[in-house]
């Protein structure tokens, strides 16, 4: 189908409107519509565009409660992964300094500059935002900086930030939303004195003392870093930290972040947030253990108890897109095709997926090559490794222990593991109590590798070098014969040799 581009739009139409999908007066028309500019959206739209077809991505910030904004380029490059591993690089630094002494730099600790690390961090993310909107442009790409929302199956309506209506139609429509922090409204001022991952990295001045509420690994990491700067953290866990990850690993993580200073108020649950005539916040909480009510004082109060997907406002009733009743995320085939054949869904905003960047992207890819015709190929989301950055990182690909045991039974499972010293934490004294690894296994040979977990320094990069063995069906025979390199970290993933049945010391000794 060949597109028009219509004359400057004027009003979109109502509910009763019977503008055909097909007319084209007063809106432009595409090939492919993107809606959201994030990681996952503008891969998709840049990889559609480069294959010849004529792409539009519209995007929208809603301001957070607070009234936090920012550019084009998703959670991930504003409020995720790039301010964050900033700051837990920042918080890495503070214990760099403190190790200095023991290697000879005589330096003295000083105290964290929180405004000089958050206007570095803001610049960088700023920059990031201006690149994404040069390349769209590079590759023929029309931006729209405004909010959709569906009239029918093939037209959106955008609103700009001053009024004006725009309508939109094409063939294909991508939805690319994402999501964004959930707010525990039934708790009295968690929305009038409460902040979120939304607005935590636009901070201009440091938040001080700060209690984290959730066991998200959002959650975690926030508390990690705001400990490593300095900052008194506690962190309000109502079940168990890292729900859905490994939890033999989980409990390392919070082990070694207590260890490092984090208080961890843990089965309680918060009934209301009070700002006192100084400014402070009073947060109470219902406490398990005594059963009574129980109070703090905090600078800020964080929310880290989950996402919610960024489905609400895009009337998707109109399309006929159908989503989960019980997560509102949009209901997906193993194509992304939604319930509407030439409408899909991608990334966090689709049910099933992992909420995870490098998916997002690689699934807007290979969409985009299937709708141009230039490949069949589907995401395949088994085995995709990630990694927590708590201040000791944590990184896993494959199955967790528990998922080993309850897909294949436990006399089936082999685990192999170990107890290490990173040589770095040695000339330092540094505690390597919570440095771990294992190994899921199948227990017949060549004992197929289900999962790998790593508690450690530099975890992302040491999981991303064996993440390609394990996706190419590695055994554990493979990895044994693999040689280590010399000294690191990662040659213990190579040299795991006492299984948890065994009841043998997993801890490494010598060299």
């Amino acid at each position: 189908m060949r597109h028009l581009v219509g004359s400057v739009p004027q009003t979109c139409p109502g509910p009763s409107s019977h503008l055909s999908p097909l007319s084209s007066a007063g809106r432009q028309n595409y090939d492919l519509l993107v809606i959201g500019g994030g990681s996952g959206g503008l891969a998709c739209a840049k990889e559609a565009a480069q294959l010849g077809k004529k792409v539009a991505v519209v995007d929208y910030v809603e301001p957070s409660p607070r009234g936090t904004r920012w550019g084009l380029g998703g959670t991930c490059v504003n409020v995720g992964c790039i301010p964050k591993k900033l700051m837990h690089q920042a918080a890495l630094l503070g214990g760099m300094v403190r190790d200095a002494p023991h290697y000879g730099w005589a330096l003295q600790p000083v105290p964290h500059d929180w405004t000089t690390m958050a206007e570095a961090v803001q610049n960088h993310v700023k920059s990031l935002n201006w690149g994404h909107r040069v390349q769209l442009q590079d590759r023929k790409v029309t931006y729209f900086n405004i909010k959709a929302s569906f009239v029918d199956a093939h037209m959106v309506c955008g609103v700009s930030k001053g009024r004006k209506e725009t309508l939109l139609s094409a063939e294909h429509i991508v939805i690319a939303t994402g999501g964004r922090p959930r707010y525990p409204t039934h708790i009295e001022g968690a929305l009038e004195y409460g902040i979120t991952s939304d607005d935590l990295f636009w901070l201009k001045e440091s938040p001080g003392k700060t209690l984290v509420v959730g066991a998200s690994y959002v959650a975690l990491e926030c508390a990690g870093f705001l400990t490593g700067l300095g900052l008194d953290t506690t962190v309000m866990i109502r079940s168990i930290p890292l729900r859905g990850f490994d939890q033999q690993m989980s409990s390392l993580v919070t082990e070694y972040m207590a260890s490092q200073g984090t208080r961890f108020l843990r089965g309680c649950t918060p009934s209301r947030v009070q700002r006192l005539p100084d400014g402070q916040l009073q947060v109470t909480w219902e406490d398990p253990s005594s059963g009574k009510e129980d109070t703090g004082t905090f600078n800020t109060v964080l929310w880290a108890i989950g996402r919610i997907p960024e489905t609400r406002s895009l009337n998707l009733e109109k399309a006929g897109v159908h989503t989960s009743p019980t997560s509102q995320k949009i209901l997906v085939d193993a194509q992304e095709t939604t319930s509407v054949p030439h409408i899909y869904a991608i990334g966090d905003v689709a049910e099933g997926r992992p909420e995870l960047t490098p998916t997002a992207i690689m699934a807007g890819k290979l969409l985009a090559q299937r709708l141009c015709g230039q490949s069949s190929d589907v995401m395949d989301y088994e085995n995709v490794p990630t990694t927590v950055f708590t201040p000791l990182e944590y990184g896993c690909v494959g199955l967790s222990e528990e998922e080993a045991v309850a897909r294949h039974g436990e006399e089936h499972v082999e685990v192999y593991h170990a107890y290490y010293k990173p040589l770095e934490f040695t000339v330092a004294e540094r505690d390597a109590s919570q440095c771990y690894i294992k190994m899921v296994c199948l227990r017949k040979p060549p004992q197929l590798v289900l999962g790998l977990h790593f508690l450690g320094p530099n975890a992302g990069e040491v999981t991303q070098g064996f993440a390609l063995g394990i996706k190419c069906g590695a055994s554990y025979a493979q990895v044994m014969r693999t040689v280590g390199i010399h000294p690191t970290c990662a040659e213990e993933v190579a040299k795991l040799r006492i299984s948890k049945r065994s009841g043998l010391d997993p801890t490494v000794t010598g060299c």
